[in-house]
């Protein structure tokens, strides 16, 4: 049994005093944290937001004494009044696991890929309570159940890759609460998942404070994450919070300078422009929920609006540079492994000068359709044009001219980047390959491209190691433009950055493509990404297209009842507006528009 802390009946969980960290780097030491100073209180969330650098994770694992021996620690961490720091090793993993748990962004990389989920659940629960093996399954088994997942004795007998992402992210969780801790740190819980599965990890995340009653430390860079979740926000730059207050008031009424920039460069689904949508009204319409006078009122505004731009985009007379017509993907059988069908009689085009949004989650098929749309894949059915050439059964001659009408920006840029090569020799590659540029006049390029995405021109001697993650991306953008094609491929190119790295990388797509007029295939499971960039928006599921329209169509008045989750899944980063939304999606679960 471990040594439990009692909880004391009043006061904070969590007592965070002047907490600083600094890492050794070249004999010098830098900080990572500065004086940090916060309190939680039981069956409360505390968000810490910020960018990457900014301190939020370092600061969390100071906590459990996770850090690197390059570090250094100093101030004050109590645990219901018990000061942890300067305890020794043997008591600190008493209190890790048994009193404080971790969620971890990835799933895969905290579970042992060799145990099955319940033998490591069983690991957990028997080092700390003693529990006999039967006891202990038992237990993970009611463990199992109390996240949800659909059938427990089977999660239970599987191994983590055996389990979806989001069951893997249950598994760990049910993991995490074993031992019933006071405090759970969830560093970025829904990063990596599907807007539907992180709508459904949000529910049980809300589930499991009421009904543990911990504390939460939620750290994120999502802000309608923390609108969902939160009662209390800390807002961290450069290792200091620099706002602290409750959701309503950082989000209603923010004060600091960044606070307010943090929270205008998030993408907030419905708010493009001028073209503002109301979301609640949008996926009220269709249903039999019951709305009130000012609700039907705004429902009416929706349809009469979408209804205008439905006529207006069947009468665009634009060419249409990528055509996919009765298109099917197959995956051959490979051992095992039975044949898959991954894209099934797909029709979708993309005019010159337009942005179609191919939205959906993982498995549904969109990232193999772009694949296809620059050849990297073959297809099993159909016809495929793309820049005036029918790819169907295209030569490698034909595949070698495809390339430099098609340009490609994929969502991982360091992995799309030679590591051993300078960006400037990496941007002009394809100049020099395709137009045989070379000297003066391929330098002279290479500089304008640096220009066109924003980069200073001294950058172009810098390897990918040197460049920050939006400043990689903007490399892979002038790479795939750099032959000026005539369609963009854009895989996830936002996914992986922050908030407001990624506003400024979409301005700059958007001001390009205005420029340059190229059609683009925008790809995504973010839809409040496609809410700023797209014309048209296609929504796929089990690899068949099952809706598709203008952005106006799709967000104001969306007809099928996976579109209708996938959009009421978002989090709108507005704490009142998400609370609505969150009671609509409910109502939409239970009249059936689950798929």
């Amino acid at each position: 049994m471990t040594d439990q802390v009692t909880p004391p009946s009043s006061g904070p969980v969590l007592q965070v005093s002047d907490l600083t960290v600094h890492f050794g780097v070249d004999n010098v030491w830098v900080p990572a944290a500065l004086k940090l100073n916060y309190s939680i209180e039981r069956g409360k969330v505390l968000a810490i937001v910020g960018e990457s650098g900014s301190g939020k994770s370092a600061s969390s694992m100071a906590i459990l004494d996770l850090l690197p021996e390059n570090s250094r620690i100093s101030g004050s961490v109590k645990l219901s009044g018990r000061e942890l720091m300067g305890l020794k090793p043997a008591q600190m993993h008493k209190v890790r696991g048994g009193q404080i748990a971790m969620i971890f962004q990835e799933p895969m990389t905290a579970l042992n890929p060799v145990y099955t989920i319940g033998f490591q659940i069983i690991e957990t629960l028997r080092a700390h309570f003693g529990m006999s093996p039967s006891q202990a399954k038992t237990r993970a088994l009611e463990l199992l159940d109390m996240v949800e997942l659909p059938d427990p004795l089977k999660a239970f007998n599987s191994y983590p890759h055996q389990l979806s992402g989001g069951q893997r992210q249950r598994a760990m969780i049910a993991q995490s609460i074993s031992c019933d801790p006071q405090l759970l740190i969830a560093d970025e819980p829904t990063t990596a998942l599907d807007v539907t599965v992180q709508a459904e990890i949000l529910d049980l995340l809300r589930s499991l404070r009421d009904r543990l009653d911990s504390a939460i430390l939620l750290i994120t860079h999502d802000m309608g994450v923390v609108a969902d979740l939160a009662d209390d926000i800390a807002v961290m730059r450069r290792g200091v919070i620099v706002e602290r207050g409750t959701v309503d008031q950082i989000f209603n009424e923010p004060t600091h300078p960044y606070t307010i920039a943090l929270l205008q460069a998030v993408p907030h689904l419905g708010q493009r422009g001028d073209d503002a949508i109301d979301m609640t009204a949008a996926l009220a319409i269709g249903t039999d929920i019951v709305v009130d006078a000012v609700l039907a009122a705004r429902i009416e505004v929706n349809e009469r609006l979408a209804n205008e731009a439905a006529t207006a985009a069947r009468r665009d007379s634009r060419e249409v540079v990528v055509k996919f017509d009765d298109v099917v993907i197959e995956y051959p059988k490979h051992g095992r492994v039975a044949a898959f069908r991954a894209v099934d009689k797909v029709n979708l085009f993309v005019r010159q000068g337009e942005v179609l949004g191919l939205v959906g989650e993982s498995g549904s098929g969109k990232t193999t359709l772009g694949r296809a749309a620059i050849a990297l894949l073959p297809i099993t059915e159909g016809q495929l044009h793309v820049a005036g050439q029918d790819i169907s059964k295209a030569s490698r001659d034909e595949i070698r001219r495809l390339h430099k009408s098609v340009g490609i920006v994929f969502q991982d840029p360091s992995s799309s980047l030679n590591p051993r090569m300078p960006i400037g020799d990496s941007i002009g590659e394809p100049l020099k390959l395709a137009k045989g540029l070379k000297g003066a006049a391929l330098s002279a390029q290479v500089e304008r491209l640096l220009d066109s995405v924003e980069l200073p021109r001294a950058y172009r001697s810098r390897f990918p190691h040197e460049l920050s993650g939006g400043q990689k991306q903007r490399v892979g953008i002038a790479r795939a433009l750099s032959l000026e094609p005539k369609v963009l491929i854009a895989d996830e190119p936002t996914s992986a950055l922050d908030v407001s790295v990624q506003a400024r990388v979409l301005d700059l797509i958007q001001s390009l493509q205005k420029q340059m007029n190229f059609a683009c295939l925008f790809i995504t499971h973010d839809l409040a990404v496609i809410d700023v960039l797209a014309d048209r928006i296609a929504v796929m599921h089990h690899g068949r297209i099952v809706e598709t329209g203008t952005r106006d169509e799709i967000l104001r008045y969306p007809k099928d009842p996976y579109t209708q989750r996938l959009l009421a899944a978002v989090p709108i980063p507005d704490p009142t507006e998400q609370r609505a939304r969150r009671e609509l999606r409910r109502e939409l679960l239970a009249a059936g528009n689950d798929v």
